[in-house]
This record gives C-alpha cells, sequence and structure tokens, in this order.
C-alpha cells in the first residue's frame, strides 16, 4: 500500500513538474517573441527617421505601398466588417498620400523620387498576413496596422523636427494629424 502511495505521489510530482516547465517554456517563449517584437519595433522607428529629403521620401513611400498591400489583402483575408472598412479607408487614404508626396518631391530641386521599397521588416509582415485568414488575419492585420502606423508618425514627426527640406517638412507635418488618426483607428480594430 506504501509503495502504490509512493508511485502515485511521486507520478504527481512528475506530472506537476512538467506542467510548471511547460508554462515556464511557454513563458519563456513568450517573452523572447515579446523581446523580438520590442527589437524589431525600435529598429523601424530608428529606421523611419530618416533626416534626409530621399530619406524621408523613401520612408513615407514604403509606408504608404505596405499600408495599400497590406489593406487590399483585408478584402480576401479579414471576416470583420470594420477591418475590411478601415483597410478600404486605408487604401484610399494611403493612395492619396502617396500622390501628394510625389507631387512634392517633384517639385523640388534637385528632384526626389520616392523609393517604395518594402523594409525587410515590412515584408515579412506583409508574407505572413498572405498565410492567414479569418481571426488570425483580422488579429495580425490589426496588430501590423498599429505598428506601420506607429512607425510612420514616428517618421514624420522626426522629420517635421529636423528634416532638411522646408517643403517635405511641411509635408510631414500636414500628414501627421492624419496619421495619428489612422493609428487610433487601427488601436481600435477588432
Amino acid at each position: 500500500m506504501q509503495t502504490k502511495m509512493l508511485i502515485l505521489l511521486s507520478a504527481s510530482a512528475l506530472a506537476l513538474a512538467g506542467c510548471g516547465q511547460k508554462t515556464e517554456t511557454a513563458n519563456a517563449e513568450a517573452n523572447a517573441q515579446a523581446e523580438a517584437n520590442a527589437a524589431a519595433a525600435n529598429a523601424a522607428v530608428e529606421a523611419a527617421a530618416p533626416m534626409t529629403a530621399q530619406g524621408f521620401a523613401n520612408t513615407a513611400a514604403a509606408s504608404d505601398r505596405f499600408e495599400v498591400e497590406s489593406s487590399q489583402l483585408a478584402a480576401v483575408g479579414s471576416q470583420s466588417a470594420s477591418i475590411k472598412a478601415f483597410a478600404a479607408q486605408m487604401v484610399t487614404a494611403h493612395t492619396a498620400s502617396t500622390a501628394k508626396l510625389k507631387a512634392a518631391a517633384a517639385g523640388l530641386t534637385p528632384p526626389v523620387t520616392p523609393d517604395d521599397t518594402l523594409s525587410a521588416q515590412q515584408q515579412r509582415v506583409l508574407d505572413e498576413l498572405k498565410t492567414k485568414a479569418g481571426p488570425d488575419f483580422d488579429g495580425a492585420y490589426a496588430a501590423a496596422q498599429v505598428n506601420g502606423h506607429q512607425a510612420a508618425l514616428d517618421a514624420m514627426n522626426a522629420y517635421a523636427a529636423g528634416g532638411d527640406n522646408a517643403t517635405l517638412k511641411d509635408l510631414a507635418k500636414g500628414m501627421i494629424p492624419t496619421v495619428a488618426a489612422h493609428l487610433n483607428m487601427a488601436k481600435g480594430l477588432k
């Protein structure tokens, strides 16, 4: 009887230890992922703070392209009416933003040609969105919109404060309220 009790207690202890280890492992993995996301966000913010006209134009153009392409995916991947409506609004707004940027950049002397090549981080997020659908897509898209608009807002604020071209500084200042509004809308997505 005592042997059976000892075996039962030992098995229970091992099971509890295993559960704790899985929880610790899951927490460690979640913390590592959160740290990686924070590092990526910090890198994006640092990269999104160009002080040259060309750097700002490239960052703004890539941001617009990311917002348009990721939002176009929402028409297919999302099940949420609110996300689809937000995405349609982002396509319209960021298409217009690109047109304003191109017009302002073309009028500079010397002219600046915005390069909308996505950053490695933007491309990675876009590729991940392409693999998701339904609620998984909705959550990933909402997170991408918050992160993307925060990075864009940081770039606008940085250039507006210390950019090297008055025309583009004015453009950045004028875009800050719109980007901030988009960020707040993105934070409310469900």
